[in-house]
C-alpha cells in the first residue's frame, strides 16, 4: 500500500467534493452541506491552496483537507492573521485507519514551515487535542459574541505566537456560503437518503457547549 499526500489541484475538486459528501452525509444534519462548503471556499480569496491537500492510497484520492485564512481581532483593533482548516474528509471505508491523522499532521507541519502564526479551528475537542489544540479560551480568544466554546480550539505554531493578543476569532466569510444554492448543487450528485440520526443532536449540543475550563 502506497500513501501520498500532495497539494489539491483543480482537477481534484469534484472528486474531493464527492468524498466530502460521503464523509459528512447525515453526520451533523440530515444530508450534508460540507461538500458545498468545499466547492464555495475555492472561489473565495481566503482559500489557501498552499495548505490544502489530498491523500492518495494506491493512486486513488481517499481524503482531503482545505485551509482558509482567518483572523483574530485584538481588543485594540489590531488584526492578527491565523489559518483554519475544514472540511477535513476521509472516505468512510477508510475511517480510523490513520489517514486523517497523517494528512492533518502533514498540513500542520507545512503551516509551521510557511511561517503562519497559529491554526484556529472548530470541531470536537477529542479529535484535535492529540495534535496540541486547546480551547481558544486559554489564549483569551473568544468568538464574536464574547463567549468561549469548547469546540473552538487553537494551536500556536511557534512559542508565544498567541501571547497577549486577547481578542475575537473571526473565521473567513468563505465558511458561511449562501446555502440557497445548495439544493441545486446537491442535485448534481447521486441521490442519497436524508435521515435524522442521534449523532446530529449530539453535534448540536457540542457546538453550543461553553468552555468552563480554568487554564
Amino acid at each position: 500500500m502506497k500513501t501520498i499526500i500532495r497539494h489539491e489541484k483543480p482537477e481534484d475538486y469534484r472528486r474531493v467534493e464527492e468524498i466530502t459528501r460521503e464523509a459528512f452525509w447525515n453526520l451533523y444534519q440530515p444530508g450534508a452541506e460540507e461538500h458545498f462548503l468545499a466547492h464555495s471556499i475555492r472561489k473565495h480569496p481566503d482559500y489557501l491552496p498552499e495548505l490544502s491537500f489530498v491523500i492518495e492510497k494506491d493512486g486513488e484520492i481517499i481524503g482531503s483537507i482545505i485551509y482558509t485564512r482567518a483572523k483574530v481581532i485584538a481588543r485594540n483593533g489590531e488584526e492578527h492573521v491565523v489559518v483554519s482548516f475544514g472540511p477535513v474528509s476521509i472516505l468512510p471505508k477508510y475511517h480510523r485507519q490513520g489517514f486523517g491523522r497523517q494528512m492533518i499532521s502533514h498540513s500542520i507541519a507545512e503551516a509551521k514551515r510557511l511561517g503562519y502564526k497559529a491554526i484556529v479551528i472548530a470541531g470536537f475537542p477529542y479529535h484535535y487535542q492529540p495534535y496540541g489544540f486547546v480551547g481558544s479560551k486559554k489564549y483569551h480568544i473568544s468568538m464574536p459574541d464574547g463567549k468561549f466554546y469548547t469546540g473552538v480550539m487553537a494551536l500556536p505554531l511557534y512559542e508565544g505566537a498567541l501571547d497577549n493578543i486577547q481578542g475575537e476569532m473571526h473565521f473567513s466569510a468563505a465558511m458561511y456560503p449562501d446555502l440557497s444554492a445548495l439544493p441545486a448543487y446537491d442535485a448534481t450528485f447521486p441521490e442519497k437518503e436524508k435521515q435524522v440520526l442521534p449523532c446530529q443532536a449530539a453535534f448540536e449540543k457540542a457546538a453550543s457547549e461553553l468552555d468552563l475550563t480554568e487554564y
